[in-house]
């Protein structure tokens, strides 16, 4: 018996170069997003730290939209994958079609709700009229990119489920050097008002390649067949659910932000960079679950339990070992990595005094983004098979109902200030990576035996 042979069946060589394959560029693409927010955050902090929870806060309403709406795009891969793994790739502009009118629509929903509620907003909060007006600002000049956001992500959705991840890495990582650029001409002069415009142009830019490209390469805006009944709902009730779930998570750590910054703007500032840093390398995660969600609807396609079983286990495997190996390379530079993000060599940044606990927090931060991990492709391994709500459920209890009360409570009631923050996001992130994998290996065992439901 050859070694192959006595491998596990998702543990199959030819199997992990195929999630490698796709992973990779996607988990790049995915990583630049927040790639751009940190790149944002250290330019601004070595200039002046004091205002990064300016922008910090502003992701506080644009994040919980931009988080609906990229959970939204979620029922354009998976449907899109099903067609092109059961050989129907020709009849997916239909899929794309709809998801486009639908970004578009929520767009300019987000985009005035964001822009007209942001000053109230801020002033409910009990901010300092002075800062809050600056939030309010910075928060309005986010809310003008929602719309390239939008289309951005249909497209790169689409792309990725045909298996073009390269084309959309390419765009998303020029996107970041036209970002860094911005920030660097931007923000001497304009500080946190330089960061988010630079941010909203650089959504622009990814709109129009975005949309180029796959009007060239893709049937996207060909004529294609009706769908079967029931298609548009599945692919709504696709995206809604995890649209839900991402408010969840998003606005939950949105409000975490929130929480830190109420403590002092010291903490504000550490915990912000903390959860730049945390972010970044769930996006990582978030390319691994985008790459097993692909596999698995693929395979749900074809109607392959197995199949689906195989795919959700080597995704959750790959997740695990990279988890751990993120974890200790960043326990192992943390101290290097809070230097770099602050400016330490000149006292009136306040990069010196913030470093030391900034370098502890990103040690204790590593341990947490393995259950970051966890939580987030197993839940997207669920929706590519149809369980929707329940992995939204998962969320919503952990990020809404424990996380959120337990950092106001640890932080401002019990004075654990920084440290309080992040033990509520460590107890809901290990609750929500639990939660999510138990769900997984259910739901397998019940396809296996009984086959494969067809409903969302």
């Amino acid at each position: 018996m050859t070694a192959a042979a006595r491998l596990p069946a998702w543990a199959q060589p030819k199997e992990m170069i195929d999630l490698v394959r796709l992973a990779v560029p996607v988990a790049a693409s995915r990583a630049s997003f927040m790639l751009m927010s940190l790149t944002d955050a250290v330019v601004l902090s070595r200039h002046n730290a004091n205002e990064l929870p300016l922008v910090l806060n502003a992701w506080l309403p644009n994040g919980v939209f931009m988080g609906f709406g990229l959970g939204l795009m979620l029922g354009v891969s998976v449907l899109t994958a099903e067609l092109n793994g059961s050989g129907k790739g020709a009849e997916t502009g239909r899929i794309f079609r709809r998801g486009l009118v639908l970004a578009v629509a929520f767009s300019v929903i987000a985009t005035l709700i964001v822009y007209l509620t942001a000053y109230p907003l801020f002033d409910l909060l009990d901010f300092e009229p002075a800062l809050a007006n600056r939030m309010s600002e910075t928060t309005q000049i986010l809310a003008l990119g929602t719309i390239g956001h939008m289309i951005g992500t249909c497209c790169q959705s689409y792309l990725e489920a045909l298996r073009k991840p390269n084309i959309v890495t390419a765009v998303t990582m020029s996107a970041v050097l036209v970002n860094l650029i911005s920030a660097l001409i931007l923000v001497p002069r304009y500080g946190a008002i330089g960061v988010v415009w630079g941010t909203t142009l650089s959504r622009f830019y990814m709109m129009v390649l975005f949309l180029l490209i796959v009007w060239l390469i893709t049937p996207a805006f060909r004529k294609s067949p009706n769908g079967p009944d029931g298609e548009a709902r599945r692919q709504n009730t696709v995206g809604l659910g995890t649209g839900v779930a991402n408010i969840a998570e998003w606005g939950s750590f949105n409000l975490t932000f929130v929480i830190a910054s109420k403590v002092s703007l010291d903490v504000g500032a550490i915990y912000g960079l903390g959860i730049q840093m945390m972010a970044v390398i769930f996006m990582i995660y978030v390319g691994l679950g985008t790459a097993t969600s692909v596999r698995v609807a693929e395979r749900y396609g074809r109607g392959d339990a197995t199949g689906v079983r195989e795919a959700s286990r080597l995704g959750v495997a790959a997740s695990l070992v990279v988890g751990v190996v993120l974890a200790l390379a960043l326990m192992l530079l943390r101290q290097p990595i809070a230097d770099g993000m602050l400016n330490t060599s000149d006292p009136s940044t306040g990069g010196a005094r913030l470093a030391p606990e900034l370098a502890l927090l990103l040690g204790a931060v590593a341990f947490v983004t393995i259950f970051d991990g966890l939580q987030g492709v197993g839940s997207m391994a669920l929706r590519a098979q149809g369980v929707v709500w329940t992995a939204t459920s998962i969320h919503v209890g952990s990020y809404m109902v424990i996380m959120v009360p337990l950092c106001w409570w640890l932080a401002l009631n019990a004075g654990q200030g920084l440290w309080g923050v992040f033990i509520g996001i460590t107890v809901a992130s290990v609750l929500a990576g639990a939660g999510q994998i138990a769900t997984l290996e259910w739901k397998a065992a019940r396809s296996v035996r009984f086959g494969l439901p067809r409903a969302a």
